[in-house]
């Protein structure tokens, strides 16, 4: 070889290095070409958590028509150990993500990826497309009109009716024994209607409001009695002025007959030791509510944020105005998430979330933030938080699940149909419990 020839290949290789170490340096920093913008740009990525483990992850870009000829979709599975997935490298643009697994209800957004962040979305759940039911108890379609369970969720009470009248009976759900509690004739011989009933918070009792002779009487079950002990509740004697009360955080409060909201009374002695005197406590209202005789009211306190209820009118405390202000109409029920950070509440055709703290991920939400999650033509029954990131809902015949993750679309799937289901989710288990037709029904764990 010629020292001319040594020359040029020395002067080639040092063109190539100085065209090549540039490139190589701007491509391992996440630089990219992007022929649709036709310019240079930084990459970013995608990550994806998952349940169950090893889904599978398409990638395409919505405005993909440059791809064609090219492989068109990206493709990844999650990992075995923790579900979990990262795509780097992915141009700035908004792809459509697929996550699917045979056997699954597959999972669908449209998500933003921005130069040099990482878009994560840590709260996919895939849910089985016939997940298994079992049925529980066996009624007749009149037998099982309602059914409740305990806070423990360790027990429901059946409420079973016939010719001879309703009886009430246990179901205990760790031995999956049912068994006879108390019948209708056992509180009055001559008939009782009952009007509605209520755990104890540690579900040792029930409280039943029964209807018997155009009166109204209220009594206690002891359910830890073998056989269960009935007695009469004595009301306690309370002010006349008190229309409502909660108690919160070792705090009590109360609403009184003049629309006025007091923190913590207490009651004392005075000079004659005969007597006591009461101290109302601590007045946060200037302006009062407009108390209604004869309406049913509610208190109900969540991470500072209370709210009064007036039939199906919702009222939330105002610190800054110093009154409750109208928040809700139609309101059917509202329940706080598990991780206690958001709070659902819903009417007979919307379903609506409150964040009660700040929120960053998987969406930036304040305190306060309220989000129209949904707005249904048929009617919504019941709706459960099925975990901090997903609801269960009936509405008709089918029961649902739906994310609360308001980017792009939110995903929604049914998972049952039933005649006319009562639902309950429970924490605990995992598992939902249908009523349908006189026969309760259970799910293997959803997730």
């Amino acid at each position: 070889m010629t020292k001319r020839t040594r020359t040029i290949l020395f002067l080639i290789c040092l063109a190539l290095f100085f065209l090549v170490a540039p490139t190589s340096i701007f491509y391992s920093q996440g630089y990219r070409f992007d022929f649709d913008s036709k310019r240079i740009t930084q990459t970013g990525g995608l990550f994806l958590k998952v349940e169950p483990k090893q889904v599978e992850i398409y990638l395409t870009p919505l405005d993909s028509e440059h791809l064609t000829g090219r492989g068109g979709k990206f493709k990844k599975k999650t990992d075995f150990f923790f579900g979990s997935a990262l795509i780097e490298n992915l141009l700035p643009k908004k792809y459509k993500v697929e996550v699917k697994k045979e056997g699954y209800l597959p999972w669908e957004k449209n998500l933003e990826i921005k130069e040099r962040q990482v878009t994560e979305v840590k709260n996919i759940v895939l849910f089985s497309e016939n997940p298994t039911f079992n049925i529980l108890t066996a009624g007749t379609p009149s037998g099982y009109p309602d059914f409740w369970f305990s806070p423990d969720e360790e027990k429901i009470i059946l409420f079973e009716g016939s010719e001879m009248g309703w009886a009430l009976k246990l179901y205990d759900l760790e031995k999956h024994v049912k068994s006879h509690l108390i019948g209708e004739k056992d509180i009055y011989p001559k008939g009782a209607d009952l009007l509605n009933l209520e755990f104890s918070k540690d579900s040792k009792e029930i409280y039943l409001d029964v209807g018997m002779k155009e009166q109204e009487k209220n009594f206690v079950l002891n359910l830890e009695k073998v056989p269960p002990v009935l007695t009469e509740k004595e009301i306690a004697a309370s002010s006349e002025n008190i229309v409502i009360s909660q108690n919160f955080n070792g705090e009590s409060y109360y609403l009184d007959n003049f629309g006025h909201l007091f923190k913590n009374p207490s009651v004392a002695k005075g000079e004659d030791e005969d007597k006591a005197f009461i101290d109302y406590g601590e007045k946060l209202t200037e302006k009062p509510f407009p108390v209604k005789s004869e309406t049913e009211y509610t208190l109900d306190i969540f991470q500072n944020f209370m709210f009064l209820g007036e039939g199906q009118n919702l009222y939330l405390f105002s610190p800054e105005l110093k009154s409750f202000e109208k928040f809700f109409e139609g309101v059917r029920d509202l329940k706080i998430s598990p991780d206690s950070k958001k709070l659902v509440y819903f009417s007979d055709s919307e379903i609506w979330i409150l964040f009660l703290k700040d929120q960053n991920l998987p969406t930036t939400h304040r305190r306060g933030d309220k989000v129209l999650l949904l707005r249904l033509s048929e009617k919504i029954n019941d709706v459960f938080w099925l975990n901090s990131d997903y609801l269960i809902f009936n509405t008709g015949d089918k029961i649902k699940i739906v994310e609360i993750d308001d980017r792009d679309r939110i995903n929604i799937v049914d998972i049952a149909e039933f005649k006319n289901p009562q639902i309950f989710f429970s924490q605990t288990l995992k598992k939902l419990y249908i009523l349908s037709e006189g026969t309760i029904y259970a799910s293997v764990a959803l997730f």
